[in-house]
């Protein structure tokens, strides 16, 4: 399936969906998959990440992305509580939302929602000038 362009700033899209990936790879069991798939609906383009981990109930769903949050039996080394958080916030600067949801058969699925951008919104990648080494 080709997506259409979405209108975000790169940067922020791949620290978003990074952070959201590293969380899934930290609470999934040893050898599950964290599957991450794309597809576009209506006006929006979804990112869904999803772990074969505990999972979270209901009432926790939204204070996991507080800063600072660790839900449950945070794995050893598993960080400081940010990541959702910051993921979150540059979802929403991109005009975008970032949710959790239960994974059916266990598991938790963080859906990020971007809007499509508008053709007047879409501009060309202008590569960066290559560097001399020094």
């Amino acid at each position: 399936e080709t997506l259409p362009m979405v209108a975000v700033d790169p940067g922020l899209l791949e620290r978003s969906v990074a952070n959201v990936v590293e969380n899934a790879v930290k609470y999934s069991p040893p050898g599950a998959p964290v599957l991450v798939s794309a597809s576009s609906i209506a006006d929006r383009v979804e990112v869904r990440v999803v772990d074969r981990g505990p999972g979270v109930p209901d009432d926790a769903k939204e204070r996991i992305f507080a800063p600072f949050q660790r839900y449950g039996d945070a794995p050893r080394g598993a960080g400081v509580g940010l990541g959702l958080a910051v993921a979150r916030g540059f979802a929403e600067a991109m005009g975008g939302t970032l949710n959790a949801e239960d994974t059916p058969g266990g598991g938790l699925t963080m859906v990020l929602t971007l809007r499509v951008a508008a053709d007047e919104l879409v501009h060309p990648v202008v590569p960066e000038p290559e560097r001399q080494a020094t």
